[in-house]
Formats: structure tokens, sequence, C-alpha cells
């Protein structure tokens, strides 16, 4: 993309968000048009009709989110998804959003995101929506998390993952001796996690088999989940049948 400079589509229904990334993006030479939509069904028109390179798309829209946004254009611009939830991290991701930026945003930010546009554009990299639509209709497992660390969104592969713990909010990630925190349900996790390797023992707590490496019985017919770390989570009474069910099932358990 020497010749030609990028045109970008902004859909965010707040006026000062639209200026603040107009403003940012306006030091960079090679974006040329920058176009505004104040919502949903207003985001739908303008990228099929400008067929922009980039869309800077926030989630939450009034009539049409973000998502919807992503599901019904027709043209496949790289999107980069803004909003002030960063709970939204994970689907934004996981629907191949180039980029996720959390308001309020900030210059450098705001331009390493459009830079990673840049370089998409000019190694023709697949569309992001083609990508969005086929993980939103096969619902897909995720692979990966994002979560914040020191001012930026940074992805934490869930193979690593040794168990998630329900903490209020959010969900407290434990990989390798650290404590990772996403504004999420452990439920809306849950139900994105691989089954195969993930499952829920506790109300409070969900565990990845790769992990396991005892199973002690505990009072009242439950048992405790020995972890890799010398975590010992203790299951419900539903847990303990789940994790039964899926040690029975042929799953094998580390040594």
């Amino acid at each position: 993309m020497t010749r030609n400079k990028a045109v970008v589509v902004i859909a965010d229904d707040e006026p000062l968000a639209r200026k603040a990334l107009r403003g940012h993006l306006s030091s960079l030479e090679w974006i040329g048009d920058v176009h505004e939509a104040g919502d949903g069904w207003s985001a739908i028109h303008a990228v099929d009709e400008l067929r922009p390179h980039i869309l800077f798309l926030d989630v939450v829209m009034p009539g049409v989110s973000g998502i919807e946004v992503a599901e019904q254009i027709s043209h496949r611009p790289y999107i980069v998804f803004t909003t002030a939830f960063e709970r939204f991290a994970v689907t934004a991701f996981e629907i191949g959003a180039l980029d996720f930026l959390l308001k309020p945003f900030g210059r450098e930010r705001v331009r390493a995101a459009a830079e990673r546009g840049r370089a998409a554009i000019e190694h023709g990299m697949p569309s992001v929506v083609a990508r969005a639509r086929e993980a939103l209709a096969a619902a897909k497992p995720i692979t990966r998390v994002f979560v914040r660390e020191r001012g930026r969104m940074v992805a934490v592969p869930l193979e690593g993952v040794e168990r998630l713990e329900a903490c209020d909010d959010y969900v407290a990630l434990h990989t390798g001796g650290k404590q990772h925190l996403v504004h999420a349900r452990l439920q809306d996790l849950e139900a994105r996690l691989e089954p195969r390797r993930f499952v829920r023992i506790h109300r409070s707590h969900v565990v990845n088999l790769d992990f396991v490496v005892a199973i002690e019985p505990h009072e009242g017919s439950r048992v405790a989940a020995v972890l890799a770390s010398g975590a010992r989570i203790v299951a419900s009474r539903p847990g303990t049948a789940r994790l039964k069910t899926r040690i029975g099932s042929g799953l094998h358990l580390p040594h």
C-alpha cells in the first residue's frame, strides 16, 4: 500500500470517542479518508458503501451491536474493536479482530492498532469478517484469553492455564505461578472452553485436566483435585460426579 491511502470508518455512538480516534489517526500519513457512523445500522451502510480498509468498531451500540455489524456487513475490512468493557476482549479476538482497544484511547495504542491494519493490508492477510462469521457460526472453543497487563492486552494461552476461579465480577486465571484477572463471568468462559480439557468441579472452580496429578477422597463422598502447582480444590457433589465421569470416560490424568 504505497500509492493508495487507506480508507477508514469509525463506528461509535459516542461523539467524543469518534473525535479521539480521528485525532489519533490524523497524524498517520498513509491514512486517507476517515468516515464516521454513530450507530450499528449506519455502520453497516457505511462499510458496504465506502468499502474501507479498516473499521474501528464499537462493541456496544444502540440498535445493532458491533458483533452484529461484523456478522451483517458484506464488505470485509480489517476490524479493530473498541469498547469501555474489558470483558468483550475474549469475543473480539476469538472472532478474528485485528486488535482490541479499551477506552479511553491512548495515542500510541491507537497508532499501534492502525499499523497492524497497515501490515495486514500490505501482506494481504485474510479477511477478519470471514473468520468472524465462521467462528460465530461454529461456536468454536477459545484457545486464548486476553488480559490487561501494564497498559496493554496480553494473550494467555488456555492450554497453560491450570485452573479458572470465580472472583466476584472477575475470573482469575492461574497459570505458571501467576494470576491474571479477566472481567467476565465464569459460566460465560466455561461455555467457550475446550470440553475435553476443562471441567467445572465447583461453582467457583474450573480445572484443566492436564494439570490434575491426583484425585483424593474428601468427606461426604466428595473428592479433591490435586493440581501440579500443589493447589488442592475440593469438588462439590455435582463436580465430583462430573470429575469421576470424565476420568472414567478414558481421559488420561498425568502422573
